[in-house]
């Protein structure tokens, strides 16, 4: 069990803050904002990395961005079939948490070009849509209030059997199920449509957050901080309205999870992952193990799973995914955050993909575009897309 405190606070915390300030000094020259390991190419204001893009600023102040996608041989999972096809299914999901701007995450990502991108790899493209999502009401069936506190569980729970029947679905035709959030209480449906299709899979939850409260410990009683006790059966489905469903799922064992990128856990969480013995890769251990050595870890316990991989994009630090609504400084790099997807896929066991909490919300143009890439790279170098 690797788990450790959070708030801790210092070289990556020093390191982020330094290339913010130079981030900030480029932008107000006009430069944008650039990523990590881009040093030597402040003096242009551009990156190229593949799967990296630099946000330049245009003459009337709106963002543009410089892209590279290149395809490169990647193991092909031998699960899926070909041709090799990637499922688009979009879960405008708002309804776990409380900010607006979540239900846009599809959208933005559809209209930065993804469909473009993931033919460049090589992938045919089936977008299946959104689900349609129904807001909830008065009159909705509720749980039993002495059980804890949970918000809008009919409406999420009956948003949630959406996403798990066509993620169930594409995973049973062969295909790479990506979903795209919309908040993270749909990695409850989506983690329960790859068990029903695939249920030797290996789980990598990539989050700052462990999303493993339970209604009796949970303050806020938002959806997005229960995904993965809804798939533990931490929660009882059958008590829960919306959910009976997940009755009819694979229950995820603890040995088929690990978390990379944690920093903000709650107490309550901190004693479950303990009792439960979850693999935990905190960002002090991606600064102890560095991000390689962390993948390394990773892959050596879930070794010989499909794998599936539910990335929450406030893994990432605020100074490269600032639109999200619960982001916490001290988070993976551009290149970290990049580097686990490929790892996942450069094993040929990468079978489906989650990118949830992407809020355009929240921030500037500047911010929107800044995440908005940062989560169409993670999905580029999941599906193949390398430097050279």
């Amino acid at each position: 069990f690797f788990f450790f405190r959070r708030g801790h606070v210092g070289i990556p915390f020093l390191r982020n803050t330094f290339l913010g300030m130079l981030s900030l000094r480029y932008a107000r020259a006009g430069a944008g904002v650039l990523s990590r390991g881009a040093a030597a190419s402040f003096h242009s204001g551009t990156v190229n990395h593949a799967s990296e893009g630099s946000v330049l600023m245009a003459d009337d102040g709106t963002p543009r961005m410089k892209k590279q996608v290149h395809h490169a041989s990647v193991p092909f999972p031998s699960f899926l079939k070909t041709p090799k096809t990637v499922a688009i299914i979009g879960a405008p999901m708002i309804y776990g948490q409380p900010r607006p701007g979540t239900d846009f995450g599809p959208a933005q990502l559809r209209e930065a070009g993804m469909a473009k991108e993931l033919k460049a790899l090589n992938w045919e493209v089936e977008d299946h849509g959104d689900i349609d999502i129904k807001p909830p009401h008065e009159d909705d069936p509720a749980m039993d209030q002495g059980r804890g506190t949970m918000r809008f569980g009919y409406c999420v729970g009956q948003a949630c059997k959406q996403v798990f029947d066509k993620v169930y679905t594409a995973a049973s035709e062969g295909k790479f199920a990506l979903t795209l959030g919309g908040d993270h209480s749909i990695g409850a449906g989506t983690v329960a449509g790859i068990l029903k299709a695939r249920p030797n899979t290996g789980v990598i939850w990539v989050d700052a957050h462990a999303d493993i409260n339970t209604p009796g410990v949970s303050d806020s009683g938002n959806i997005h901080g229960m995904p993965v006790a809804f798939l533990a059966r931490l929660i009882d489905p059958t008590l829960v309205p919306g959910w009976e469903w997940m009755v009819d799922t694979p229950k995820l064992h603890p040995s088929q999870i690990v978390y990379i990128g944690l920093r903000d856990v709650d107490e309550a969480e901190r004693m479950i992952l303990k009792e439960l013995g979850i693999t935990c890769f905190t960002m002090q251990h991606v600064d102890r193990y560095g991000i390689g050595g962390v993948m390394e870890r990773t892959l050596d316990q879930l070794h010989g799973r499909p794998l599936h991989c539910s990335y929450d994009v406030d893994a990432v630090d605020p100074l490269h995914a600032p639109s999200t609504g619960t982001a916490v400084r001290g988070g993976l790099t551009f290149r970290e955050a990049n580097y686990v997807v490929e790892a996942l896929s450069e094993t040929g066991h990468l079978g489906s993909l989650d990118m949830v909490e992407v809020n355009p919300s929240l921030g500037s143009k500047t911010d929107n575009a800044v995440t908005v890439n940062m989560a169409l790279a993670l999905i580029d170098s999941a599906l193949g897309s390398r430097i050279i």
